[in-house]
């Protein structure tokens, strides 16, 4: 009797530590979730091959109004926007906020995802509540669960058809041994048998083992969510919770193993796969639930972009907390941009800036370092933002919803012997293919065409430009050669351009747009300043005055 008591001592008392252990984590976690409210994450790997994945595999990106292109995430460093607007809770959360910076969906979606963080901003006990349980989705592991929606589902193998008549088989000779003794011959090769296919089986089971675990963890947060009532008041349509509860048991049995993750627990695996093998348990289960996720894939497409949506809008929420010069864009109807203080983001301390413009698009001039195409950079990062999470990196900003495309960074493809301006050829060339389409874009340039000769630069450039200039769509564009300007002023191009100044012999950048072409050229005093020999800069400005007055 004494030692019934003592055990039940020790039970109770094992109970109390682990509870003292979980309410400990949990204080630390509410700290560390409240005391980083609008902070960046610090030291986060980013594996970009794993985290675009859902990006990638997307059957929804075919509804999407807009994809943003390979080559504008290169040219404007959406990775990079990335990490610094990443601030979510779960690895689900981080995949599905890559999928919705480059996938640009349509105005009624976006204004659910800002109904949805207006909530969230609103109400700081439900996100720390929300993160609380998305927290529980930060392993890596999680990555994994993206699986079971878009991978191509495993093919059954031949010998599938065969498991339940060797399960029934098996039964049936244990049975008949207690009669006689002769079918223990016959429970032998059958076991054997069922071994083998039991871990054919797990080969395939292996694969789908962490996603089918991250699937239980993930409807257990996503039930834990669900059953707040201003949650519920977003997400009106909940019933895929109630599809993938149908699978429930088969989920958990499956991933039983992942489960086991101490010595003690060696003891009940061992048991179990015994039983598992001689009846062919695993792989029946397996097979039937391989079934059942064709027919749940978009239910389990559902919960995670539940849990998506919501650590997203909790994300931009941090990021609205954080930033002072942010705000909600306005979508205009007419060929219109009205700007003000606009920044970019990744630039600390930035000078901001303002654009309007009506029926126009802008050519920039100026030089090197003046913040030309940084400027423009930041024009088109808002505009992507605007449209995927509704926010911009300006006090107002006013712009049609249009398709964003760039040709900025372009490098040498030494792997098909592509040229430079080949590869800036057929870059502009999709720039082109798409101004055919109804829907209007804004086309993003930097040095047209910068890889070949002057004359046919400049010509090319602003035979180009006039073209992508169409009535519906906007053409912004930085480039050193004056000569354009002159060209495109009388074809619906404002000119502005950023300037810098040679003070007390250093040199000056106040990065400011300015209206107007570039005047002054102080390329060859830029060279004296950084004492260059003096006959090069007296023969430079011979020749500049001999040839270009």
């Amino acid at each position: 009797m004494n030692w019934i008591i003592g055990i039940s001592i020790l039970v109770i008392i094992i109970y109390l530590i682990n509870h003292q252990i979980k309410r400990r984590k949990l204080l630390i976690l509410k700290a560390h979730l409240k005391n980083n409210w609008g902070k960046t994450k610090e030291d986060e790997y980013y594996n970009f091959d794993i985290i675009d994945q859902y990006f990638q595999n997307s059957v929804n990106r075919e509804s999407a109004f807009h994809i943003i292109s390979d080559q504008t995430k290169d040219d404007l460093d959406i990775h990079d926007l990335f990490k610094y607007l990443d601030r979510t809770s779960s690895k689900i959360g981080q995949q599905y906020l890559y999928y919705k910076l480059r996938i640009v969906e349509h105005k009624d979606k976006l204004l659910k995802f800002d109904q949805l963080t207006q909530v969230i901003e609103s109400n700081a006990k439900l996100r720390l509540d929300c993160q609380v349980e998305l927290s529980k989705l930060d392993s890596h592991s999680t990555y994994d669960l993206e699986k079971l929606i878009n991978d191509d589902v495993i093919k059954k193998p031949p010998y599938q058809k065969f498991l339940i008549p060797l399960s029934i088989g098996y039964v049936v000779s244990f049975c008949l041994c207690f009669f006689n003794p002769i079918f223990f011959l016959v429970l032998l090769p059958l076991f054997m048998v069922n071994m083998v296919l039991h871990y054919k089986t797990k080969a395939y089971i292996s694969y789908y083992l962490s996603a089918v675990s991250q699937l239980n963890k993930s409807l257990l947060v996503a039930e834990k969510i669900a059953s707040n009532s201003e949650i519920k008041n977003q997400f009106p349509d909940l019933r895929f919770i109630k599809r993938i509860k149908e699978i429930r048991l088969k989920t958990k049995f499956i991933s039983f193993e992942k489960q086991l993750n101490n010595e003690f627990a060696l003891v009940v695996w061992f048991i179990s796969e015994l039983v598992k093998i001689q009846f062919n348990l695993e792989a029946i289960i397996f097979y039937s639930f391989i079934d059942d996720i064709v027919k749940k894939r978009k239910s389990i497409d559902s919960l995670y972009q539940f849990l998506g949506e919501i650590d997203s809008a909790i994300s931009v929420a941090s990021l609205k907390h954080e930033n002072k010069l942010i705000c909600k864009p306005i979508f205009l109807e007419n060929k219109e941009i009205s700007i003000t203080d606009i920044i970019h983001p990744l630039i600390d301390d930035c000078v901001s800036n303002d654009v309007n413009l009506r029926d126009k698009s802008l050519l920039l001039t100026g030089s090197n370092m003046s913040g030309k195409t940084t400027f423009i950079r930041a024009v088109a990062l808002s505009s992507i933002t605007s449209q995927t999470i509704n926010v911009a990196f300006a006090k107002e900003f006013s712009i049609p919803f249009f398709k964003v495309y760039s040709s900025i960074r372009i490098t040498d493809d030494l792997g098909d012997d592509t040229s430079y301006y080949l590869k800036e050829v057929l870059t502009i060339k999709t720039l082109i293919e798409v101004s055919k389409e109804p829907y209007p874009c804004l086309f993003v340039l930097d040095e047209i065409f910068k890889g070949t000769n002057t004359i046919e630069r400049i010509s090319g450039g602003k035979a180009i430009l006039s073209y992508l200039n169409k009535e519906k769509d906007f053409v912004f564009v930085s480039t050193h050669d004056i000569e354009l300007a002159e060209l495109l002023k009388n074809k619906n191009f404002e000119l502005h351009h950023f300037s810098e100044q040679i003070i007390d012999n250093k040199l000056f950048f106040d990065h400011k747009l300015k209206r107007g072409k570039l005047k002054t050229r102080n390329a060859i005093e830029i060279l004296d300043l950084y004492d260059y020999p003096k006959e090069i800069i007296a023969d430079a400005k011979e020749t500049k005055k001999e040839n270009f007055g």
